[in-house]
């Protein structure tokens, strides 16, 4: 059973449509990313759950109960902020017990759910200090603990790694992970980061100008988009342009550059025999070799790029009208491969899509 339905969820300013109709499910205990470019209507969506904006139209249950239109603060909903929003006239300790406070929990009560946030955060030690005291991943780890002391039956978090360096984004969003799995609460993070949504969520949601584009798993989204736009967003990609020859149930015959190669279908893509189509292929799927020149190969090309990434190379590798780039692991049993060479590429076609 669904912990939370959202039913044709619209949001319009003005003349503006910030959120088309918008319908999904989310299952208890579960971590749901909503992924998209800054302006596509994710955020919006998440005030619309906790409260802080009213829907146009729609309809928003939690436990089978219609909260659409409850106050904020009857919705048992906890949210983490961009900024944090941390009081910088209180402690650590009366950040952490301020909605405690408010609920007026008697005060040994309210000390033990603190302290035990605070080493579920890893902040023992941390009560007397206050916000200049604390790092970007301190605010954060406390920002976090005020909401989870309260015990919310939902964790709403929007863009909470944003204002992080690199390398504690990378840390925090681990250590988020790991958070939400021991406490088990149902979770909306939103972000514009598809690194983190692919790291962290159990489902992904995509938007792009207020739609919900596609729902899937992680795997889902990464290796069988269901749009040009996802293919580009999520991960690097290279769309190959390409004719149909023949459509089968699940899959279909291309003509790419003189060659047919077979590919995966995307559901009610409707192909027909001539049409012309994107072939998405990621720059890891692609495996690189040197051409000898009697061998008769899947494709070939001359690599005019070369960037160096550390534990991978990538390549761009010109095909005669059309460019790729190619990710190869940076390790020395792989043969070397140099500016202008002629090479060979081969790739599963189990790990190509088809975009019309």
């Amino acid at each position: 059973m669904s912990f939370v339905i959202i039913e044709e969820l619209t949001k319009t300013f003005e003349k503006t449509v910030a959120v088309q109709p918008l319908s999904l499910e989310i299952g208890q205990g579960e971590f749901f990313a909503l992924l998209g470019p800054s302006g596509c209507g994710k955020s919006t969506t998440l005030r619309m759950l906790a409260g802080f904006i009213d829907p146009t139209a729609g309809r928003i249950q939690v436990q089978g109960q219609d909260i659409t239109h409850l106050a904020p603060e009857a919705r048992d909903i906890g949210i983490v902020f961009q900024n944090y929003a941390i009081f910088p006239h209180l402690s650590v300790y009366d950040n952490i017990a301020f909605g405690l406070v408010e609920r007026k929990l008697p005060k040994e009560l309210i000390r033990e759910r603190v302290l035990a946030a605070l080493e579920q955060v890893g902040l023992q030690g941390f009560e007397k200090r206050y916000e200049i005291d604390l790092s970007g991943g301190e605010k954060q780890r406390v920002a976090l603990a005020r909401v989870l002391v309260i015990e919310p039956r939902i964790l709403l978090l929007d863009e909470p790694l944003s204002a992080l360096d690199k390398k504690l984004r990378e840390e925090m969003k681990l250590w988020i992970k790991q958070i939400q799995q021991q406490v088990g609460i149902t979770t909306v993070y939103v972000t514009h980061d598809q690194g983190e949504a692919l790291t962290m969520a159990d489902r992904i949601g995509v938007m792009n100008q207020g739609r919900l584009l596609q729902v899937g798993t992680p795997q889902e989204i990464y290796e069988f988009p269901r749009s040009r736009f996802i293919g580009e967003f999520i991960g690097e990609s290279n769309i190959l342009q390409a004719n149909v020859i023949e459509v089968k149930a699940s899959e279909c015959v291309l003509e790419l550059l003189g060659r047919h190669t077979l590919a995966n279908q995307i559901p009610e893509s409707n192909l027909q025999i001539g049409q012309t189509v994107g072939l998405l292929l990621r720059p890891e799927m692609i495996r690189l070799e040197p051409l000898q020149r009697e061998e008769s190969v899947k494709l070939e090309g001359t690599v005019i790029d070369m960037v160096y990434l550390g534990a991978l190379k990538r390549y761009t590798i010109d095909l005669g009208g059309q460019r790729l780039n190619v990710e190869q692991p940076n390790r020395p049993e792989i043969a070397l491969i140099e500016l202008g060479q002629r090479v060979k590429l081969y790739w599963n076609p189990q790990s190509t899509v088809v975009l019309p």
